[in-house]
C-alpha cells in the first residue's frame, strides 16, 4: 500500500508517521513544503517544495510529480487537510470532501455550521474592517474572544473585556493572521463571547460515519485567557460518564452537519452548565507529539490509528488500565532559546516516560497568542489520571528553562 503524507516541513508527527508506517509495511510518499527556491539546489523532487496553502498550483503539481498510484492521501496537520483534500478529490480517491474540510477549518464557517444545524455556540459576527468595530462590538456582550481563522495551537487567540482591549486585541491578532496567511486582510477576524467553563479535547476515528472514541483528555489547567497556551493533557477523564456521553453526542452531530465521515477526528470543548460547547473540529489527529499518549492507554499510536484507517487495515485497540498524561512544555517569555536544563532530574520522576525538547537551542519561541510552536513535551504513565498529572507538574518543577528576552 502506498500513501502520499503530507508532511510540513517543521511537522511535529513526521518521525512517528514513518515509523508507523514501516511497522504497518506501508510505503509512505513524501511531500513536504521546504521552500521551492531552496529545494532544486538541495537536491530536493519537486514533491518536496509544494505550497500547501496555494492549491491551486500545488494540485498539478502534485498530480505530476506522482509516477505510480497512491491508495490513500493524508496531511499529517491542519496545514495540509483542505490540500490533501483537493488531491484525493484530483485521483477519485475516497475520503472526506473538500466542502467538508473547508466547513471545519476556518472558525468562522464552524460557527455558522453550529448556528445553521442548530448546534450549542457562543454569539459570533466577523469583523472584515475597524471602522465597523465598535458597531459590531455593540452587538456582543464582554467578555470577547478574538480569532484568527484559520490558525491553531491557540495563535491568534486573544480575550478582552472591554471595548479599549478589543480594539488592541483585534490589532494584535490583525498581526498574527498576517503572518501566516496570504489572504489575511480578506479573512477578517471572528469575535465571538468567551465561553465559561472546563475544557476538554476528544479524539476519535469515523468510520463510514460512524464514531469511535480514542480518548477523552482533561485540561486541568484553567484557560480563561487574555491567552489561552495549553500545557496539560490527562486521560481518561474524570468527568461523569454523563458529560463524557455529551461531548460524544456533540463532535458525532458536528461530524454529521458538516459531512464529515472518515479519518481521525480532534475537537475542543468547553463544558458548563448549559452543556457542550464545541470551541473546534478538525479532520486530524491531536497535533504535536501529544498522539504518543494514546500508544500508554491503546496500545498504539495515533499515527498508526490514522494509516490503519486510511489503508483499510482493521483498528487493533487494547484499551488498558493505565492512565497517561502529556504536558506541552510553556514558554514563559519570547525570545531566544538558551538552554533547558534539569532533564535529568525531569526524567527521574517517577511515572514520566520520557521528555522530548523540540524546539532547537538558538531557536526564536514564543508563548501564544504569537508563538507556533513549542518547547517540548513531558510525558507520563501511571495508574490513576492523578498520579499521571502530579508526576507532569513535578518533572516541570524540575525543569530551568533560559530564555534571553527578545529586545
Amino acid at each position: 500500500m502506498r500513501v502520499l503524507l503530507l508532511l510540513p516541513a517543521a511537522g511535529y508527527a513526521n518521525q512517528d508517521f514513518q515509523e508507523a508506517a514501516q511497522k504497518l509495511d506501508v510505503e509512505i510518499v513524501g511531500c513536504a513544503d521546504y521552500c521551492h527556491r531552496l529545494a532544486p539546489a538541495w537536491g530536493l523532487p519537486p514533491l518536496m517544495s509544494v505550497a500547501f496553502d496555494q492549491p491551486e498550483s500545488s494540485v498539478p503539481q502534485i498530480l505530476a510529480a506522482l509516477h505510480t498510484p497512491v491508495d490513500a492521501v493524508l496531511a499529517s496537520d491542519d496545514h495540509g487537510l483542505e490540500l490533501a483534500a483537493r488531491v484525493r478529490a484530483a485521483l477519485g480517491l475516497p475520503g472526506n470532501s473538500i466542502a467538508a474540510v473547508m466547513a471545519l477549518s476556518d472558525k468562522l464557517h464552524f460557527r455558522r455550521l453550529q448556528r445553521a444545524h442548530g448546534l450549542l455556540h457562543p454569539v459570533f459576527s466577523p469583523l472584515q474592517h475597524d471602522s465597523e468595530l465598535e458597531s459590531v462590538a455593540a452587538t456582543l456582550p464582554f467578555p470577547l474572544v478574538v480569532k484568527a481563522r484559520r490558525l491553531n495551537a491557540s495563535r491568534g487567540v486573544i480575550r478582552a473585556d472591554n471595548l479599549d482591549g478589543l480594539v488592541r486585541a483585534v490589532a494584535q491578532v490583525r498581526r498574527i493572521q498576517a503572518r501566516y496567511s496570504r489572504d489575511a486582510d480578506a479573512l477578517g477576524v471572528l469575535l465571538e463571547a468567551f465561553i465559561p467553563g472546563i475544557e476538554v479535547a476528544f479524539e476519535g476515528v469515523l468510520r463510514a460515519g460512524e464514531l469511535t472514541v480514542l480518548a477523552l483528555f482533561d485540561k486541568p489547567d484553567p484557560l480563561d485567557g487574555p491567552v489561552f497556551e495549553e500545557s496539560i493533557y490527562v486521560t481518561p477523564s474524570r468527568l461523569p460518564q454523563a458529560a463524557q456521553a455529551a461531548v460524544f453526542d456533540a463532535v458525532s452531530r458536528a461530524c454529521a452537519a458538516a459531512g464529515i465521515t472518515e479519518g481521525a477526528i480532534h475537537a475542543e470543548a468547553r463544558i458548563n452548565d448549559a452543556g457542550v460547547w464545541l470551541l473546534e473540529v478538525a479532520p486530524r489527529a491531536i497535533g504535536g507529539l501529544c498522539g504518543r499518549t494514546l500508544t500508554a492507554v491503546l496500545g498504539v499510536s495515533s499515527a498508526e490509528i490514522v494509516l490503519r484507517h486510511a489503508v483499510g487495515l482493521p483498528l487493533t485497540i487494547q484499551a488498558g488500565q493505565s492512565a497517561a498524561g502529556v504536558m506541552m512544555i510553556p514558554i514563559p517569555v519570547a525570545g531566544l532559546l538558551q538552554a533547558v536544563d534539569g532533564l535529568v532530574a525531569a526524567r527521574a520522576v517517577p511515572h514520566i516516560t520520557s521528555i522530548d525538547i523540540t524546539a532547537a537551542i538558538g531557536q526564536i519561541v514564543a508563548p501564544p497568542p504569537e508563538g507556533a510552536s513549542y518547547l517540548g513535551f513531558v510525558f507520563s504513565r501511571a495508574a490513576t489520571p492523578e498520579a499521571a498529572e502530579a508526576a507532569l507538574r513535578a518533572a516541570h518543577a524540575q525543569l530551568k528553562i533560559r530564555i534571553q528576552p527578545l529586545v
